[in-house]
């Protein structure tokens, strides 16, 4: 049996053959997926029925998240059915075999009689064009009041988390939360973060084992997980935890954060390329065994070697703030290579970051895409102070602007495809991935003292700021830039030759200081006169740290051991 790619070629085999589309979006590391496409759809009999009744595409769900988020319904798998142009009629989850012969029975004889009126229907989805309503409105303080009261609201009281009843932690949600402590000393939220991830830490959920987390919980504990492991959740996990562990000096903490960054690099890294896989298939036989000497005698569950954009710029934010919170420098290195491999195999200088590599880097160009590499370099750069790396933020900041922009504010999911087929010619305005490069742009506003960033980035920021709360957990993230703009943010900047020791002593303090909201900034001190802002005094020899926040008085010190307290007291103050 045949599956077509999503392209050209199958759509004008549809039309030539005047025939319905089934389109199976389904995930590698998903077993009920693997059950549909080993078991079910080799039967002979839907073989049968496929081949004559319709044209097959088959996408993988990370390979393709631009046609998961448009065709998915409920989850994976998801049988789509469409017509010859690319519009959704009918939709169904996973069959069994007498289940979907029926079904494609039934689909193959509604076309035949309604083909006219699924045609009609077609061109009216057709006509509705992108989907970005701006809902404006002024951004306050009192919006993030609500969403933290909301939060704490939905949670569950005894296990933490949210939903049911599959169980999701959120960790956008925890990491607005900690913030949130950090700045007002709102006790709820403390609590909030510590009862979720105390639980989760203790659930089944948490691989004790080998490290880790598996996908979701399917109880309320924390208990009947989804055994598959994948790389974006286990990086924001590691950051999660290792954040926590830096801001409320819980060391159970800290052990789980070791442990989620063990199986980062022993099982899903390519030590070779310096890149991370994507996922850890899901074996819940291997799950259950409960030492490492039997689990190696049964066999490790298959690893999905496809590199994306996306998973390795978590990655990569997720190395650089461990590091900093578990007092490991070598996780930053990590994260270099895998920063640096996307810059070289996925980076094209014309249109922006392509979404995955198998051996050749592959498209879409996707929003989420640009604004969590934006994020990783702008995290290089704050660790290293090479200019290059800001050089590289600027640049993508500028092509995802012109490539993406919205005329209304804000910016489309991907790229205008004249040539796009059904759902992928309606762009989308993701919440969660505008507020991401409305985070970005922040910071890099504050690196470049362009304002141009700042107002972008306000201007993203408020086109969603009359519905944002009607989003539900990716309201967080909004939350979080928002939070940014609105609240001062501590800056240090370092100027002191990058090589030296003293110079790096001030930014590793910097760095590793428990602190909010804090941009870090290396700067030789030939360029430092270019920083008007901070009214630099000239000819020290010695490595200073000059440190602002909101409009006070610039303080400074060139001694690492006083910063942290420096630091807290601006954020305090």
């Amino acid at each position: 049996m045949e599956w077509l790619e999503w392209g050209e070629a199958a759509f004008d085999e549809a039309r030539a053959r005047r025939a319905p589309t089934l389109l199976l979006v389904h995930a590698r590391w998903c077993r009920f997926c693997r059950d549909l496409r080993e078991r079910v759809l080799v039967d002979e009999r839907v073989v049968d029925a496929l081949r004559r009744d319709f044209v097959c595409i088959a996408v993988e769900r990370d390979d393709r998240p631009d046609l998961a988020a448009r065709y998915s319904r409920g989850g994976w798998p998801t049988l789509a059915f469409l017509d010859e142009h690319g519009e959704l009629f009918a939709a169904d989850g996973f069959l069994e075999v007498d289940e979907l012969l029926a079904r494609l029975a039934l689909v193959a004889g509604y076309w035949a009689e309604q083909r006219a009126s699924v045609h009609e229907r077609s061109q009216s989805h057709s006509a509705l064009g992108e989907r970005g309503a701006v809902a404006r409105a002024e951004l306050n303080a009192e919006l993030l009041e609500q969403h933290a009261r909301w939060l704490c609201a939905s949670a569950d009281p005894v296990h933490g988390g949210w939903g049911s009843p599959h169980k999701f932690a959120h960790p956008q949600s925890l990491e607005y939360s900690l913030l949130r402590w950090s700045h007002s000393g709102d006790e709820l939220m403390r609590k909030l973060v510590l009862r979720t991830l105390c639980n989760m830490q203790s659930g089944e959920i948490h691989d004790r084992v080998e490290g880790g987390f598996y996908r979701c919980a399917t109880a309320q504990d924390w208990s009947g997980p989804h055994h598959a492991k994948l790389l974006n959740a286990n990086a924001e996990w590691l950051r999660a935890y290792a954040g926590a562990f830096q801001a409320l000096k819980e060391q159970s903490f800290r052990g789980t954060a070791e442990s989620t960054l063990a199986w980062l690099l022993d099982t899903i890294l390519d030590r070779r390329t310096g890149a991370f896989g994507s996922s850890q298939l899901a074996d819940p036989l291997h799950a259950h065994l409960r030492t490492r000497e039997a689990r190696a005698a049964h066999g490790a569950p298959e690893c999905d070697a496809s590199v994306y954009a996306d998973g390795n710029a978590l990655a990569a934010s997720a190395l650089f703030a461990a590091g900093d919170a578990l007092g490991k420098p070598d996780c930053a290195e990590h994260a270099l290579r895998a920063l640096e491999f996307v810059l070289q195999e996925l980076y094209d200088p014309q249109h922006g970051v392509l979404h995955g590599w198998r051996g050749a880097a592959r498209p879409p160009i996707l929003l989420r895409d640009q604004s969590l590499t934006l994020a990783a370099i702008l995290d290089a750069f704050e660790h290293t102070g090479r200019a290059r790396y800001l050089a590289f933020a600027t640049e993508l900041a500028s092509l995802t602007v012109e490539r993406l922009a919205s005329e209304e504010g804000g910016f489309w999911d991907l790229r205008l495809d004249p040539r796009a087929h059904g759902a992928l010619r309606r762009r989308r305005r993701s919440l969660a991935d505008n507020a991401r490069m409305a985070q970005g742009l922040l910071r890099l506003s504050f690196m470049t003292l362009e304002p141009r960033w700042h107002s972008i980035a306000k201007a993203t920021l408020e086109s969603f700021a009359g519905e944002f709360q009607r989003h539900g957990h990716a309201a967080s993230t909004f939350a979080q830039a928002a939070h940014l703009l609105l609240e001062d943010t501590v800056h240090v900047l370092i100027v002191g030759e990058p090589e030296h020791d003293d110079t790096r002593a001030l930014q590793r303090a910097a760095l590793t200081s428990c602190v909010g909201q804090r941009i870090v900034q290396l700067v030789p001190p030939s360029e430092a006169a270019t920083l008007a802002r901070f009214e630099l005094p000239t000819g020290s020899e010695r490595a200073q740290a000059y440190v602002r926040c909101g409009s006070r008085p610039t303080s400074m010190t060139a001694a690492p051991e006083r910063l942290p307290s420096l630091l807290t007291r601006l954020e305090y103050v």
